[in-house]
């Protein structure tokens, strides 16, 4: 199927959320800030591609349901993206994918997203000038995913050209982010998807990711009691503590990075 990936707003999303990653992992602020901006503008809460990205969400995310129900979501999400106004949505991809070609370079646009295809049978299934038939059997294949349990499907996994393009992929992928802790890469994670749930999520784990820094850095401060790395120890436990009273600001975002990977060092050198 003959497939614009510029103008699906699924996978402008997942786009720019490795974008930010990446900037992220090279330390490239110029650039992360850049992303940033037109996440913040154009996937807001409310917004034209926010409202239809959840939408995409639903049919993309949802796993694991009776055949029956998932025929039931798969019809009201697309009643639900019937009603949205298809000019705003459209003026709104084309400003954007005007500013990522400015601010950012053609160059976006290769990123490698795994899951393309089953974006591209959703976006389908809500463009109008789909044929019937097609229409149906993308409806199906949805459906049919919906509802299977959870499993690796390989045919959503799209594989590089050849073996050389995918090591070669595999390799530069393992440079930039092999170095980083489990726990730095959930929070990358999270702090991504915050710009489509307004934060909910990100502020769900963190809740429970700064109770664990908290309480492994209470306890080094024991340990260490009237040294310098109690008092530096402390410090952070006062930071981490006063977060929980503000919003979430990116500064934090590399502040508890360096703590994650300060916890980190405590453990190994326990």
């Amino acid at each position: 199927m003959k497939h614009n990936k510029k103008r699906n707003t699924a996978f402008i999303y997942e786009t720019l959320t490795k974008e930010l990653t990446q900037s992220i992992v090279d330390k490239n602020h110029t650039r992360k800030m850049k992303v940033v901006k037109l996440l913040k503008e154009f996937f807001t809460k409310g917004a034209p591609l926010a409202t239809e990205l959840q939408l995409y969400g639903v049919l993309l995310e949802t796993r694991n349901i009776q055949s029956k129900v998932a025929e039931k979501l798969l019809q009201e999400t697309k009643h639900a993206h019937s009603k949205l106004n298809e000019n705003s949505i459209f003026d709104a991809q084309s400003q954007l994918i005007a500013a990522i070609n400015k601010q950012l370079g053609q160059e976006t646009w290769s990123n490698f997203i795994s899951n393309f295809k089953t974006m591209a049978s959703v976006n389908a299934i809500f463009n109008s000038k789909t044929s019937v038939k097609k229409k149906v059997l993308f409806e199906q294949d949805i459906v049919d995913r919906m509802s299977e349990k959870e499993r690796l499907m390989e045919d959503d996994r799209l594989k590089p050209l050849d073996t050389l393009t995918y090591n070669s992929f595999i390799k530069k992928f393992n440079e930039k982010y092999g170095t980083l802790l489990q726990e730095q890469k959930e929070l990358l994670n999270h702090y991504v998807a915050s710009f489509a749930d307004d934060g909910f999520e990100l502020r769900l784990y963190l809740n429970e990711e700064l109770d664990r820094l908290k309480e492994v850095l209470s306890v080094t401060a024991i340990r260490d009691d009237q040294t310098l790395i109690s008092q530096k120890v402390e410090g952070v436990t006062q930071y981490l503590e006063g977060f929980r009273k503000r919003e979430f600001v990116e500064e934090d975002l590399n502040k508890i990075l360096k703590t994650q990977e300060l916890v980190q060092e405590f453990g190994s050198n326990d």
